[in-house]
């Protein structure tokens, strides 16, 4: 089987849990790297970063660049190949079951994306089968609330998300619309701004930790 390439950081200790990483459009799986060595999980946590393919993106005049699905406008409610934005979601559901087979439960397992990673970060989580440890969604959006297939194993994830009060890429209104959405649903879901654009800041990082030490205690 062919996965996704990866930057991988291992644990000092065997890793125990796992955490995949989606980067948000344009950029690849060493954009959030530097963030580890300022998370401080109370478990042995193996880093995942996938690369996103390069595909044409239309908003950017069908430049090939790393993406996880095409971005037809920006409007407000974003119009994206969700046929693409399923295909990544099951990339990642591949690496989750690369994750189980080298020796990692699924329930010891976390998704997190920013922007465009976290709308498939939701749709992956959501979807999967098994369930899992947590889901991180950094500034994004909820793209597939319309079509999305929800499985009741994850109903009970606990789910962070976390959204700029000045970002102008991804305006907080989707991050609010998606936390709204997530409440109907039953989700147990906490909502965190911070002064910030569309960007991680030194309080969200301090924020995430203490989340990492709620979901993997």
């Amino acid at each position: 089987m062919s996965y996704l390439p990866c930057v991988e950081i291992e644990p000092d200790q065997t890793a125990t849990h796992a955490i995949i990483w989606l980067h948000g459009l344009g950029a690849d799986g060493n954009d959030f790297a530097p963030l580890v060595p300022h998370l401080t999980p109370p478990a042995a946590v193996r880093f995942v970063f996938p690369h996103a393919p390069q595909i044409p993106v239309t908003i950017n005049g069908g430049m090939r660049m790393p993406a996880w699905y095409d971005i037809l406008n920006m409007s407000i409610d974003r119009e994206v190949d969700e046929t693409q934005l399923r295909a990544s979601a099951s990339a990642v559901h591949q690496l989750i079951e690369r994750e189980i087979k080298r020796g990692i439960a699924a329930e010891n397992i976390i998704l997190a994306g920013f922007s465009q990673g976290g709308a498939v970060a939701y749709e992956a989580a959501l979807t999967y089968t098994k369930p899992l440890c947590g889901l991180l969604a950094l500034s994004t959006y909820l793209a597939t609330k319309d079509s999305i297939v929800l499985n009741s194993a994850n109903q009970s994830i606990p789910i962070l998300v976390q959204h700029g009060k000045q970002d102008p890429v991804v305006p907080e209104s989707l991050g609010t619309q998606a936390y709204t959405w997530l409440q109907q649903k039953g989700y147990s879901v906490h909502y965190q701004t911070f002064n910030m654009q569309h960007q991680v800041c030194a309080e969200q990082v301090q924020a995430i930790n203490t989340w990492l030490h709620e979901v993997l205690a």
